[in-house]
């Protein structure tokens, strides 16, 4: 009985796609690293192969599936909704974090600490039902525009990322997005634009209640947070969720350390990536201090942690998808 188990669990298994998909790669050690590890744990005669059910990868989502500068696409959606909720709120003109807020003051906005967190958060993301929640981030993601790029921010996704989200699938891996991003705010669209459906998505949390409105059960957004998954709570937030520990992690700042971290402890054979961005033409260079996706203990320590540093300048022959019928175009396109 064992052997014929063993002969369905051989016969069963996809067999290793090749890494044609991953055509925006360029050839080198990168692709080399990330095909040989698939190749490895896709293959049942190999001692490295894993079933099906554990090939399990996260991936960061600002600043590794898409662009996360000038400022994190959520803070943009703040943006947008304290002015479009201003002309109802006179007082905001003179009370902080919205006076900082309505006039550009940054460093006003980050002195307000989190007093001021709460308080956007209150007026842009709670008091509100989850159905009503997810209308409002649905409309804006459907119309806000990258300031750089001019293309809608699901337009600023890596070409490179599909790809690779594309061909672990394709060898039987199941994604998951790890981000510090609002949960809530990623899971309306995160499947139409990456294939992650909104039950593999694992993100910081504000607190909901159950309540009954005029008979309809609802889910109350509440201002107050309930779970932050950044850091060390990304490893946390992995387990909650998907109560396996991942065999690849992705990742590009410090914020994704732990979670490349508690990756590649694992046993058997693990990957960790960070992405580096260091194309300041194609789009946009930075690292160690940058207060948006800041990298420096991770740079550091990327070689003898064995994880792969990858370059977006080096190792992707393009950034983003073909650009939109309507749009400027953005460095990327010009320069293929």
């Amino acid at each position: 009985m064992r052997h014929l188990l063993t002969l369905v669990t051989l016969l069963t298994f996809s067999p290793f796609v090749s890494a044609e998909a991953l055509p925006s790669w360029t050839d080198g050690p990168t692709r080399t690293a990330i095909t040989a590890f698939v190749e490895d744990v896709t293959t049942a005669s190999s001692p490295s192969f894993v079933p099906p059910a554990e090939r399990i990868a996260v991936f960061d989502n600002d600043g590794t599936l898409w662009v996360e500068q000038p400022m994190y696409t959520q803070l943009a959606y703040v943006i947008d909704r304290v002015k479009a909720l201003a002309p109802a709120h006179p007082q905001w003109q003179e009370e902080q974090p919205f006076k900082a807020v309505l006039t550009g003051d940054l460093e006003a906005l980050k002195a307000s600490g989190m007093d001021g967190v709460t308080k956007l958060l209150a007026a842009t993301h709670a008091n509100m039902t989850t159905t009503e929640f997810e209308r409002i981030v649905s409309d804006w993601i459907a119309s806000a525009r990258h300031p750089r790029f001019d293309r809608l921010y699901t337009q600023v996704v890596y070409q490179p990322m599909l790809e690779l989200l594309d061909y672990l699938r394709a060898n039987s891996f199941k994604t998951f997005i790890v981000s510090g991003g609002g949960i809530d705010f990623m899971r309306p669209w995160t499947e139409r634009i990456y294939g992650i459906p909104p039950e593999q998505v694992i993100g910081s949390q504000i607190a909901m209640t159950y309540e009954v409105k005029n008979g309809t059960p609802v889910l109350m957004r509440k201002p107050e947070i309930a779970f932050i998954d950044d850091k060390a709570g990304k490893p946390a937030g992995i387990q909650q969720h998907i109560g396996r520990r991942p065999i690849l992690a992705f990742g590009n700042s410090d914020g994704d350390y732990q979670m490349l971290e508690w990756t590649t402890a694992g046993a058997g054979k693990r990957l960790g990536l960070i992405l580096h961005h260091d194309d300041g033409e194609r789009e946009y260079a930075y690292d160690r201090e940058s207060h948006v996706g800041r990298l420096s203990k991770g740079l550091d320590d990327a070689g003898s942690k064995g994880w792969v540093l990858v370059s977006m300048k080096r190792d992707w022959a393009r950034v983003f998808p073909s650009a939109p019928e309507g749009s400027t175009g953005t460095p990327s396109d010009r320069h293929e």
